[in-house]
């Protein structure tokens, strides 16, 4: 295992992408998440996130890990482009020369997943409890880490969501390709969400459903991108403003999603071993 981490890391050591996306991920993470301190002018009114209880415990592990999700992307775009890389460069092949396995290759992609995905969740723990200690008007120990659990679904998505675009970029072996075919994915879920819900809702009133939005479970639940989007609700709703209109923010553990989410991540590394196992590469 140290052998393929020193080996994954040298391919990164000079590997421009890299340094430029992590480099994006940091400056916009850390940009965001102190977002909340900055008072924003919503149709004439002065809105502050700090003030609207974003930052109170036990809720800033729902925000922190909601607004990080949103920058999932910098950190799969350095697993693609090395991916495609080894591809196009010809570099796995020569590896298979040199003696590297398949299975030592999809091994030491998943060690490199787990540790941007450890290392992203160590942050954003770090972040959180810092903005919670900082700015948080509650500090009653039993609320500090009472949504803690918000850090292992971080962790879960991350890591489905690696395993997802290191299985299209076996597949596809070409960048463009792979982010084309991740964009196709995701339009074709939001139409079979969009055929899912309209079945259920078209011949109900609407009383009926609202709350068939609120109760209803949807097959399409379970799809690899809407069960990793389930994993953390979007935390706006929760706002001292929200409850003023009227929502109420209710969280029941995504059981389902979670257990969706794995067994997702097991087909897709799954299925790029077997890709690779197929091919005459």
């Amino acid at each position: 295992m140290i052998r393929l981490l020193k080996l994954e890391y040298l391919k990164y050591l000079n590997y421009r992408p890299f340094k430029v996306f992590a480099g994006l991920y940091f400056i916009v993470l850390i940009a965001l998440l102190f977002i909340g301190l900055i008072d924003f002018d919503i149709f004439g009114n002065k809105v502050n996130l700090k003030e609207q209880g974003m930052y109170n415990f036990p809720g800033v592990w729902n925000f922190t890990t909601y607004i990080v999700g949103l920058l999932k992307i910098f950190l799969g775009c350095i697993i693609v482009f090395s991916i495609c890389q080894e591809f196009s460069n010809r570099m796995f092949k020569q590896n298979l020369i040199d003696g590297l396995s398949r299975e030592e290759f999809i091994f030491s992609k998943l060690l490199t997943i787990l540790v941007f995905t450890g290392f992203s969740t160590l942050i954003v723990f770090v972040l959180a409890f810092i903005l919670g200690k900082s700015y948080s008007s509650t500090q009653e120990s039993d609320l500090i880490f009472k949504e803690i659990y918000f850090v292992f679904n971080y962790f879960l998505k991350l890591f489905s969501f690696f395993s997802f675009l290191m299985f299209l970029s076996i597949l596809f072996r070409k960048s463009i390709f792979v982010f084309l075919g991740f964009f196709m994915f995701w339009f074709a879920e939001k139409i079979l969400i969009f055929i899912d819900s309209f079945s259920i809702q078209h011949n109900v009133t609407e009383l009926q459903r609202a709350q068939a939005l609120n109760s209803t479970t949807y097959y399409t639940d379970y799809l690899p991108l809407e069960s990793m989007s389930n994993l953390i609700p979007n935390p706006l709703v929760r706002t001292n403003m929200a409850q003023l209109l009227g929502m109420q923010f209710k969280f029941e553990y995504p059981w389902g999603s979670v257990i969706a989410c794995i067994i997702w991540s097991i087909i897709f590394i799954a299925g790029s071993y077997w890709i690779l196992k197929k091919k005459d590469w």
